[in-house]
């Protein structure tokens, strides 16, 4: 007999340095012309964004955007040093959020390690680290889940959930982790400038195991958008990882909800669902989720929250809208994330009493 599977706990840790308002008043003078500037100092007024986190220190006296020039006014980085940043800072940021799940005080009762990024790669790596640090078993099975975009977290959450009811005993530790302000690209298109107002850095740590505690995982749905396959692209450029975001995406969101949105919700209505966790890619994307399933704008509240916080976190914001869903009481849920495809990665879920 299969076993259900929950979220039972999830902890969430970000840099200590908030750069949002340094990018919004340091972009526009790499724009060239007044009308760019104008276009970009508006968006920024109407992102709905107030804090974003970086592992790259802030340089508080002017220049570009950081104290050790990384990006400087002599050129940005390539991916070398990109990746070199990224193995500084990201096993120190994982064991911000692994310390907030108290995985040392269940390291000998862990089965299986789940690590999802798309912003940066090493061998041996976070994985192993982890394991090293925290004395897990080394015969823990180890998953990476690489270059998946911003539903990578929904796709976590969907194989744990695999892990759990194939073996009743299996507990699965989560580890969410992106430091996509590594990626800024030198440029002066105001769309990939745009494109940077809503990225930011954060790790998420989170278990899944049979006890009935937290979140059931309840079902996962996958579905792609047609005719979609280029509005949001990722991929390794020798100046880090060049991504495209089309503005495109919320309109096809928008447009094809409706007809995907039955089978997401497996026959149910709109209306049986308390909580919906969408993914907070953008103002735009919630306004375009809000529109093509119909929703009600209080139930994006746990989502419009965090991208004000936070951002955009790729594969780590959706754990962070789940952590405030768990603070809301009981009911069914809805959860959404998108991604390269373009993917909408659906579930369904029972948070519990």
């Amino acid at each position: 007999m299969k076993k259900d599977a929950y979220l039972n706990n999830i902890s969430q840790a970000v840099p200590a340095h908030d750069i949002h308002q340094k990018y919004v008043d340091l972009a526009p003078s790499r724009l060239k012309d007044d009308r760019g500037r104008a276009i970009f100092k508006r968006m920024a007024e109407r992102c709905q964004i107030d804090h974003r986190y970086s592992c790259i220190s802030p340089y508080q006296k002017g220049g570009w955007l950081n104290i050790d020039r990384f990006y400087g006014t002599n050129g940005f980085p390539d991916t070398e040093h990109r990746m070199k940043l990224y193995q500084q800072h990201a096993f120190s940021l994982a064991k911000k959020a692994l310390d907030g799940l108290r995985l040392e005080e269940m390291k000998d009762q862990i089965t299986h390690l789940i690590v999802t990024t798309c912003t940066g790669f090493y061998a041996p790596g976070i994985d192993i680290e982890i394991i090293n640090h925290y004395k897990l078993n080394p015969a823990v099975e180890r998953t990476i889940i690489g270059f998946m975009g911003c539903y990578a977290g929904m796709s976590a959450l969907k194989l744990a959930r695999h892990f759990v009811r194939s073996d009743h005993g299996a507990r699965v530790v989560i580890l969410n982790l992106e430091l996509c302000t590594l990626h800024l690209q030198e440029t002066d298109s105001i769309e990939q400038m745009l494109s940077f107002l809503i990225f930011a850095d954060g790790c998420s740590a989170s278990l899944v195991s049979a006890d009935p505690i937290g979140i059931e995982l309840q079902s996962f749905y996958s579905a792609l958008m047609p005719e979609s396959e280029g509005q949001i692209t990722w991929a390794i450029g020798g100046s880090g990882f060049d991504m495209h975001l089309s503005g495109k995406v919320p309109t096809t969101i928008a447009a094809g909800l409706p007809r995907a949105l039955p089978t997401i919700l497996a026959g149910g209505h709109t209306d049986h669902f308390r909580h919906w966790a969408i993914h907070p890619g953008g103002r735009s994307i919630l306004d375009a989720v809000r529109e093509g399933a119909g929703i009600h704008e209080d139930t994006l509240s746990a989502s419009r929250e965090v991208l004000r916080h936070f951002g955009n976190m790729s594969s780590v914001s959706i754990m962070f809208v789940l952590k405030k869903i768990m603070q809301q009481g009981s009911g069914r849920g809805c959860g959404m994330a998108f991604g390269p495809g373009l993917t909408v990665e659906s579930m369904l879920f029972q948070q519990a009493a």
